[in-house]
């Protein structure tokens, strides 16, 4: 994957992958510590003013945020991009006069392919998708942390609770995509080379949002995802998988036990293609029954089992390759 490329274009792309594994396993612990330890010196009042900001903003994540094009546009997701490298590819027109719900599969360890084609500009969603407006929705407990909320509002994203997606499909009018990691930390677990699992048989509460503002389904795939890392995959029942069970129940998410190449931390170069599939018209119903649930839920795995198979072998798995629903 290097081929062709510079010493110093390969180093800045190195350096980019760092930084977001970085703040991925170690920026939001950083923060906290950081500005809890300024409580007991004699900066004081930079932590106490900023916790009074924050009591007095706390609803604003689930209010839009404060997206920012500037850093959404910083070179270093560009560096990041051309890393594995990572490409989203559209496979049919999204109406900007409609709202949609765009569910992203898999979430593999750390989930690069959803991050940079939904959290910054790099892969150029904006270009594929005019008039669309787009946002990543992740952990709501991020959002409680101390200046990583900031940088977390600044790229777009946002938290996944019912408020915030109220506002963003009714608030905001019509040209809305919430872009929605369904399997969560669930399917982290299952994030290993050679597998395609997704979760999302028992996991409907996407498909009741989308009916309840009429918002279409559009199933998304990044092919290449679960290739990044190797992972310690413990066997349900085991000691190690109830730990990590235990843990994903109090904080949120999964500890993951993974390993990758130069440092052990840094992702292997594997190509990740984020297909974005057809979308599935859904009416509008307030209340909707649990048939007509489980009709469209239906109707999303379907498709997202067709965008699998008419996609895998284009984007780098042989023709043997199944998608496994769970």
């Amino acid at each position: 994957m290097t081929k062709g490329k510079t010493k110093w274009k390969v180093f800045l792309e190195v350096v980019s992958v760092l930084q977001a594994v970085s703040t991925f396993l170690f920026l939001g612990v950083a923060c906290t510590l950081l500005m809890f330890y300024l409580m007991f010196t004699s900066l004081w009042p930079i932590p106490t003013l900023y916790f009074v900001w924050q009591v007095v903003d706390w609803h604003t994540p689930e209010r839009g945020g404060r997206k920012t094009t500037f850093v959404r546009n910083w070179r270093v997701w560009e560096h990041l991009r051309d890393f594995f490298p990572i490409k989203l590819v559209k496979t049919a027109e999204l109406n900007p006069n409609k709202n949609y719900v765009v569910g992203i599969h898999p979430h593999g360890i750390m989930g690069f392919g959803a991050f940079t084609c939904f959290s910054t500009e790099s892969c150029g969603f904006t270009e594929l998708f005019p008039g669309l407006r787009y946002n990543l929705l992740v952990l709501v407990g991020l959002f409680r942390l101390p200046v990583f909320r900031e940088y977390a509002m600044f790229l777009g994203l946002l938290p996944v609770s019912k408020k915030s997606l109220t506002h963003l499909l009714t608030n905001k009018g019509k040209g809305n995509a919430v872009v929605i990691v369904i399997g969560g930390a669930a399917e982290s677990l299952a994030s290993a080379p050679g597998v395609n699992i997704v979760v999302m048989r028992k996991r409907k509460g996407f498909v009741r949002v989308a009916l309840e503002f009429g918002a279409d389904l559009v199933p998304a795939y990044a092919f290449g995802e679960n290739e990044l890392f190797k992972q310690v995959v413990f066997s349900e029942g085991s000691l190690g998988r109830r730990l990590q069970d235990l843990f994903k129940k109090i904080m949120g998410f999964a500890p993951c036990v993974f390993v990758g190449e130069h440092m052990g931390i840094l992702p292997y170069r594997i190509p990740i293609t984020t297909v974005v599939g057809s979308p599935i018209s859904v009416p509008k119903h307030i209340k909707a029954s649990e048939e007509e649930v489980d009709h469209f839920h239906k109707l999303y795995m379907e498709a997202l089992s067709k965008l699998f198979h008419e996609h895998k072998v284009s984007c780098g798995l042989s023709a043997n390759h199944e998608l496994r629903i769970i």
